[in-house]
Formats: C-alpha cells, sequence, structure tokens
C-alpha cells in the first residue's frame, strides 16, 4: 500500500513540479522552507486546489487525468487539521466530533472515535465549548474531528505553528500516541526539524516546488548532499529501546544501532522503544579512544564521506558506526589534522544525546 502522487502546476513564477510514492503507513514529513510548495502540494491531495497530475491513495485513485478522474473533496476519505484548530464556536467539543462523524455513513466507519478520544487525552473536556480551551488542547479537538471522518489518509498542515512552546510541548506526546496506535498514514507539512525528528518516519524535502530529497528519516537526514541545510539542526535520528535504569545516576541505557547511548533518565521503562537524535555539533571525533573524559557515549565509526559545511571553516563527516549512520560538524583544520578520508576508522565523542520519543 502506498500514496502514489504526480502534480504539475504553474502559478506565476512558482513552478510546483513533483513525483512521489510514499508509505502507505506511518508518517510521511513534507518538509522544506517557507514558500517550498509543502502547502499547496497538500491542498492538491485534498482536492482544495487542482493541477495537472495522478493521485492514488492505498489502491483507490483520486485523481487521473488519463482517465478524466477527478474525486471531488468532500469524496475524499480524508482528514485535514489546519494551523488554526477552526472549531465551531457554539458547539461543545462532543458536537464537534459529532459533526466530523456525520459525514461518514455508520457502517463505513472504521476509527473507533472513543479510541481517539482516550489516545487524544480530551474526554474531561467534550462538553467544553472551544472559548474555554487553550490553544493545544483546541488542536487535539481539531486532530479528534478529522479522525472521526474515519479517512484514508490524514493530512496536517503545520498544526503546532500556531502553539507557543509550552503548548507545543504539550501536544506533541499525544501526536506520538497517534504514531504509536493508529495504522491511518499521515502527510505533516512541517518546516520545524524537531517535530520532523519527533514524529516522521519518511520525508520529502521540497525546495523551489521540486523534491530535493526523499526517504526514510534516518538515512535521509544522514546524506551530506542534502539540499536543504539545517544549519544548527543538522544530525541524525536513531530507532532504540531502553535496555537499562541506572538510578544512582538517574541514567538510562539505550541500545541503539551502533551500540549504547546514555541518556537522561525521563522515567521510561525498560523495554520501550524510543527515539533518539544525536546532532551534528554535538560529534567530535579521535582516533584512539579516551577513558579521560567527561563524555559517556565513544562510539566506534568509519568515515565514510568527508564534505563541505556551508561555512567554508567546518567539514561535515558522515560515519558509520556499526551499521548506523552518523553525522558530525567538525572544522576543516580539524579535518586535515586527523587526515580523515572514507573508510579511516575514528572514534565519535557523542556529546549530547536527546530522547525524543
Amino acid at each position: 500500500m502506498s500514496i502514489r502522487a504526480q502534480f504539475r502546476l504553474q502559478r506565476g513564477e512558482f513552478v510546483l513540479d513533483v513525483e512521489l510514492e510514499l508509505p502507505g503507513r506511518g508518517v510521511s514529513a513534507l518538509f522544506g522552507a517557507s514558500g517550498s510548495g509543502k502547502t499547496t502540494l497538500l491542498r492538491l491531495i485534498a482536492g482544495l486546489e487542482r493541477a495537472a497530475g495522478v493521485l492514488e491513495v492505498n489502491g483507490e485513485t483520486w485523481q487521473d487525468d488519463a482517465a478524466n478522474v477527478f474525486v471531488p473533496t468532500h469524496r475524499r476519505a480524508l482528514g485535514y487539521v489546519f494551523q488554526d484548530a477552526n472549531l465551531f464556536p457554539h458547539l461543545s467539543v462532543r458536537r464537534n466530533l459529532e459533526y466530523g462523524m456525520k459525514r461518514v455513513p455508520p457502517a463505513m466507519r472504521r476509527v473507533d472515535v472513543a479510541r481517539v478520544i482516550d489516545l487524544l487525552g480530551i474526554a474531561r473536556l467534550l462538553e467544553r465549548k472551544p472559548a474555554h480551551l487553550s490553544g493545544g488542547e483546541r488542536q487535539r479537538i481539531a486532530i479528534a474531528r478529522a479522525l472521526a471522518t474515519s479517512p484514508r489518509v490524514l493530512l496536517m498542515d503545520e498544526p503546532l505553528s500556531a502553539l507557543d512552546l509550552a503548548r507545543k510541548q504539550e501536544i506533541l506526546p499525544y501526536l506520538e500516541r497517534l504514531h504509536d496506535e493508529l495504522e491511518i498514514p499521515v502527510l505533516y507539512v512541517s518546516h520545524a526539524p524537531d517535530e520532523v525528528a519527533r514524529l516522521a518516519d519518511y520525508i520529502v524535502a521540497l525546495d523551489a516546488g521540486r523534491v530535493a530529497a526523499q526517504g526514510p528519516l534516518g538515512e535521509t537526514l544522514a546524506r551530506l548532499d542534502l539540499p536543504i541545510r539545517l544549519g544548527e539542526d543538522a544530525g541524525v535520528v536513531l530507532e532504540g529501546e531502553i535496555a537499562e535504569i541506572d538510578p544512582a545516576w538517574h541514567l538510562a541505557r539505550v541500545a541503539a544501532p551502533g551500540g549504547n547511548l546514555w541518556v537522561r533518565d525521563n522515567g521510561l521503562p525498560v523495554g520501550r522503544a524510543v527515539r533518539v537524535r544525536i546532532l551534528a555539533r554535538d560529534i567530535s571525533l579521535a582516533l584512539e579512544a579516551h577513558g579521560d573524559t567527561s563524555i559517556l557515549n565513544v562510539l566506534p565509526a568509519r568515515v565514510e564521506q568527508v564534505a563541505d559545511d556551508t561555512h567554508p571553516a567546518l567539514a561535515l563527516v558522515k560515519l558509520n558506526a556499526d551499521g548506523a549512520p552518523l553525522v558530525a560538524r567538525i572544522t576543516r583544520r580539524s579535518a586535515s589534522k586527523l587526515q580523515l578520508r572514507p573508510g579511516l576508522e575514528v572514534w565519535a565523542q557523542i556529546k549530547a544525546v536527546a530522547l525524543v520519543g
């Protein structure tokens, strides 16, 4: 199962020209700078705008110009969450959800709304009006209403961009629960690397209306030729599992591809699947292992590629740590001093590892 989209749209000087085949489950992030075409692509998939193209969603054809097929928005089994919640202000939360359910005949409902209410933690809010909800609560209701339509795909257009940091941190755990427990594929538009690192399984990097790169999150973020430079946010995301808790030092050991990583204990149980994010700026390199260091996480690795960074003083180094991709940012002077080259065995000294989900 997959989502296949091919569109070409010209609007003034801007041209969107994309061809994608996205996984039929999990979260696919449409990532890029403002004006790169993310929201336009999402609206084309929703049928809110029209361009020449083809669109198939998990076996259903929603658009095929050659066959003269174009399914209008109201007949596409999709949910759409905008930047603003857009709830009906005169209706309670419960009635907002019921409005979403009314779009789907009972025999065609595939989503258990009671389960969605539980996953999003909104049971205590059902009798309130939107005016009495926080921004994060309103956005959770908007997501629940979109899911109440039993969509075959959920479209989310920068759903956290209107929230402050506190409300954003409040809602992210709920989005993770949806990611883990629902099988509905999600197309998630964002320009925030932290959201992408935390939620996405697959990433499509858009630049000036074209696909600059696409693929599974981990291997795509590790590409040194990624046309969209992430600057201080450059780095990788690894999947792992909590393997041990050290109560004396309030640390947790994550077993991940490449080796063990120590992180701050966040109260997660042993055996819990987690993601860790390692930024390029937090990795230094050495030719020998050093025991006299405060750095807890030191992994053996092999240099795969050395490339220029955006500043002429810096270089990016792609590493292979027993199959796990890492990216380090160091000075070009240090790269020269260490004589870094593909195939060289080094030690990756990881100064910080963030548990992101």
